[in-house]
Formats: structure tokens, C-alpha cells, sequence
């Protein structure tokens, strides 16, 4: 353990945009991170300036919906990842039970193994909650599943507990390598993974998976639609009701199954009707 390290204290305006901002940043820094009121602290032994760096960008993308200010300090060392690992509890989505290493698995669950210390996607952002519940519902054993930014990995993760078989892909190679880390945490194998996005799949799928921002997920509507099979379910999520609108113009197509509204993100479960 080294004397010093790094601490960057991100505070938000608005409270309902910390568990998302805390998904991002986990899956770029792959520290540990603390929420709080309106706040997110990552601590590392590494200069943390590009993360800071990364959620100005991010910022600057989204718009004025989520107003953020940083704070990075040098400290000295502690036992601070104990500390995080005491912060963080099991959660239970649909048939899952979601939990990290330090705690002991459930029985009349399915069970998957998520350190978040590896990245955030361990269910509790509100998004994540939803795509495990509509995957619970849409996934059965034999489907084919993609899960298009797949971050840690936990939705895929989840499909092939049920029995599908998975691929999977995301632009950020940190995501890549925490999903690799996390399937063989739990012992899972998956087809495929790659780095970047849906347009490199080689093959269509009963059930596409893709919890992306809005934004993304309008750029890819085109990509997610044509590797979906007929009478195969898209499961939408990473929207803002503030931009579901806008989401739904992309997939008029389709057949909207389900809509899940939880703390402002809205997941959207779509049929492709067969001709």
C-alpha cells in the first residue's frame, strides 16, 4: 500500500443523477466508489485528473440536465477499501440476487458475483434494477442475447444464468476487461466480446440488451433493430423520461411491450413483429 492517494469528490446538483454518474465513473476509474448525499467519492492510488476530465466531457455531452463540481485532493493512506467494501449491500432484481465477494450467496435466488470495486454495474443503479427485471421476464434458456454496453458485464452475466447463450461489447476497454473479470468471477462463459459497438456483431439474437444513454441509443437504433430476429425483444434502457420521447420516434417500428419508470429512468421493451 502506498503513503498516498488520490481522492476526487464529485457533487451534484440534482441527487437523482449520482447512481448514474456513479456507473460511469467506476467503469472508467475500475476504483472503489462511495456515494453520498449528492456526492460520489472515488479514492486511488493513481492521479485521478482523467477521470475528472472524462465526466467534463460527459457533462458538456448531456447538456444542462446534470451540473457537477470536483474536488481533487492527495491524502494520506488508509484502509479506505474496507471502508467502501462496508458501504456496499446485496440487492435482489427479479430472479437475481446481486451480490460482492464479501457476502454469502442466497439459495432461492440466482446468484451472481459482482465486485464493485471492479466496476458499478452491481444492479443498484435504477437502470440496471429494470434490465435485470425485464431479462428475468424476456430471457429463457436457448435464446441468443447481446448486450450492447455491456459495462461489467451483469446483464449478460444474468442472461446466461438463465441459460442463453451471450455475446457481448462495449467501446470502453476498461468495461471489456471488468466483464471479463466478472464472468470468470462467476464461473460463466460467454461466445463472444469485443471491443466497440453492435455494428461489429456477426449474427442476430432473440434478445438484445442495450443500457445506453439516450442519446447513443437513437445514433444505434438502426444497428440494434437489424441484429434483433423476428419475434425477438430489444430491452432499452439508460433513458431519461426527459428523452424517452425522443427514444420512442427511433423504434415506431416496433411493438412496445413494456415501459418501466423507476426514479426518473425509463426501460422500454420492444417486440420485433415477425413479416
Amino acid at each position: 500500500m502506498q503513503s498516498r492517494y488520490y481522492e476526487l469528490t464529485i457533487t451534484l446538483e440534482n441527487e437523482d443523477f449520482v447512481e448514474f454518474i456513479a456507473d460511469f465513473v467506476a467503469n472508467i476509474a475500475g476504483d472503489g466508489v462511495e456515494l453520498g448525499d449528492k456526492k460520489i467519492i472515488v479514492r486511488s492510488e493513481s492521479d485521478l485528473t482523467y477521470v475528472k476530465d472524462a465526466l467534463v466531457a460527459l457533462e458538456g455531452t448531456l447538456g444542462s440536465g446534470i451540473s457537477m463540481r470536483y474536488t481533487l485532493e492527495e491524502k494520506e493512506n488508509q484502509d479506505w477499501i474496507q471502508k467502501y467494501q462496508d458501504s456496499i449491500e446485496p440487492i435482489e432484481a427479479g430472479k437475481f440476487y446481486i451480490f460482492p465477494s464479501w457476502y454469502a450467496p442466497k439459495e432461492d435466488l440466482i446468484n451472481i458475483k459482482i465486485d464493485p470495486a471492479l466496476a458499478f454495474g452491481s444492479g443498484h443503479h435504477a437502470t440496471t434494477f429494470s434490465c435485470l427485471e425485464a431479462v428475468s421476464e424476456y430471457v429463457k434458456a436457448g435464446d441468443t442475447v447481446i448486450d450492447v454496453g455491456c459495462g461489467s458485464g451483469i446483464l449478460g452475466l444474468a442472461a446466461k444464468k438463465l441459460g442463453a447463450t451471450v455475446e457481448l461489447c462495449d467501446t470502453d476497454p476498461v468495461s471489456v476487461e471488468s466483464c471479463q473479470k466478472n464472468f470468470a468471477l462467476n464461473n460463466e462463459s460467454y461466445n463472444r466480446l469485443w471491443e466497440g459497438s453492435v455494428d461489429k456483431a456477426e449474427s442476430s439474437y432473440d434478445v438484445v440488451i442495450a443500457n445506453i444513454i439516450a442519446d447513443v441509443l437513437r445514433f444505434i437504433a438502426k444497428d440494434l433493430k437489424m441484429v434483433t430476429k423476428e419475434g425477438g425483444y430489444l430491452i432499452l434502457s439508460g433513458i431519461l423520461d426527459t428523452k424517452e420521447a425522443l427514444v420512442k420516434e427511433s423504434f415506431t417500428d416496433l411493438t412496445l411491450e413494456k415501459r418501466t419508470l423507476k426514479d426518473e429512468w425509463v426501460t422500454l421493451v420492444y417486440k420485433k413483429e415477425q413479416n
